[in-house]
């Protein structure tokens, strides 16, 4: 594990608005930890060690260590969070009370396979789950959507910050949507809820995975590898980001991922100082939303080779509305359903679980069991397959020699007759589901 201590940067530090907590002034129980997102069985005791030395200067220990991914979205968000417990708790508002530690991540670390076949969304919270367990750190900032619907035994999360805007950006130098794009324009995007979105609105487009930070993907898209991409509009908010966005698509055109825009923070479950802290921050309408769409998610046993959006919010009459979707990753087939009722925790729950059921029982088990799995290639290979894209071929090259590729690099006619081979009647197919070998994790 690769932990890093962070001291404080102005770069990451929020400049977007947030809306203030509506949780304050908990008592010995704070409302969020009545109904905490928790792990099931005993407690696990992790034991503090003494730091005092008598009669010798003392190094200040900082109150609260908060454990994070190191990309520029992940820091963003670890300082928004001290920056709220600052401003909550004078105590913590002290210089070196708060520490932050980056914690690298096994999804960090392997960058040229697909998130599923390496473990799913997990392998972005794997390793600081284990650090907050150790007591590396006091608390774990997340981004909600990357958080599987299980937690480690011993941790908690009982606290969503303010959700940012839920919706998706559309980035293009080209078009100002994805209706304007070109028949067979190629879309750039690693999530297969998009993926299948894009193809069943727009079938004429073509649409390859696009692994990346935020920072990643728009340099490519400024090198042309894609004509366009789609990236959360919460994040590009949050890196103060949003000069590069073309347009926004709503909520109806592109149904967002399960808990897109939500910020977690956990602690260990035996630790009430951090529970009490984090709870402060809590804010309850979020944190309703995303236990209703996270039932969903949990009722459908999703993974990242699995498209499912979904979800909840409060409308104006104060009023749960939900929606859910699942989708082949080929966008050739799409089911959604919506559910309406009362904004509380058990009715959001069931209503999470019942649109989950009532989609299992329209799908049929054929239908999650039909998703591909993802083509993982060489790089020289992958070069292969994209000369097949750019050129339409539906079956190989006729001529001998050498297919030339973008790079200027050959690849030999035999060796393209093998990519051919691993690929040919899949083709079609198979097109969406393999990945290119990225510098970048996402």
């Amino acid at each position: 594990m690769d932990i890093g201590l962070l001291s404080s940067h102005p770069i990451f530090s929020p400049s977007v608005p947030m809306a203030p907590a509506s949780v304050s002034g908990f008592g010995s129980c704070p409302p969020c930890l009545k109904y905490p997102l928790t792990s099931h069985g005993r407690k696990l005791l992790v034991p503090r060690a003494a730091v005092a030395v008598e009669n010798q200067p003392q190094t200040k220990v900082s109150l609260v260590r908060i454990g994070t991914r190191g990309s520029p979205l992940a820091l963003a968000q670890a300082y928004e969070t001290r920056d709220k417990l600052k401003a909550t708790h004078s105590e913590l508002a002290e210089d070196g009370a708060i520490d932050i530690i980056i914690i690298k991540t096994t999804g960090d670390k392997i960058l040229n396979q697909p998130l599923a076949d390496i473990g799913g969304k997990g392998l972005f919270t794997k390793e600081i789950d284990e650090a907050l367990l150790k007591a590396e750190i006091d608390i774990a900032v997340h981004s909600m959507k990357d958080v599987p619907t299980y937690l480690p035994e011993g941790t908690i999360l009982p606290c969503n910050l303010p959700r940012e805007d839920v919706r998706d950006a559309f980035i293009c130098l080209t078009a100002s949507s994805l209706a304007e794009l070109p028949a067979g324009s190629v879309v750039g995007s690693a999530s297969l809820r998009r993926q299948s979105q894009i193809l069943y609105r727009y079938p004429s487009l073509k649409v390859i995975n696009f692994r990346g930070n935020v920072q990643t993907r728009l340099r490519k898209l400024g090198e042309g590898e894609v004509q366009a991409t789609l990236l959360a509009l919460a994040g590009l908010k949050r890196l103060d980001m949003t000069e590069d966005v073309t347009s926004i698509l709503s909520i109806e055109e592109m149904l967002p991922a399960i808990a897109q825009g939500a910020i977690g923070i956990a602690c260990r479950t035996n630790d009430d100082k951090m529970a009490n802290y984090i709870a402060s921050l809590n804010h309850e309408e979020t944190r309703l939303a995303v236990t209703c769409e996270r039932a969903f998610l949990e009722t459908l046993d999703g993974s990242c080779r699995t498209p499912i959006a979904g979800y909840a919010h409060r409308d104006k009459d104060g009023y749960c509305i939900f929606r859910g979707l699942v989708a082949s990753p080929d966008g050739t087939r799409v089911l959604e359903t919506s559910r309406k009722g009362n904004y509380d925790i058990e009715d959001m729950v069931e209503m999470g679980k019942d649109a989950g059921k009532e989609l299992l029982s329209r799908a049929g088990p054929s239908f999650f069991d039909c998703v591909p799995k993802p083509i993982m290639l060489p790089p020289t290979e992958y070069q292969g397959f994209q000369v097949c894209e750019q050129n339409n071929y539906s079956s190989p090259p006729s001529a001998d020699g050498d297919t030339k590729v973008e790079n200027g690099a050959g690849l030999g006619h035999k060796k393209w007759l093998e990519v051919w081979a691993r690929l040919g009647q899949h083709y079609l197919r198979a097109r969406s589901a393999v990945l290119a070998p990225s510098a970048q994790s996402r």
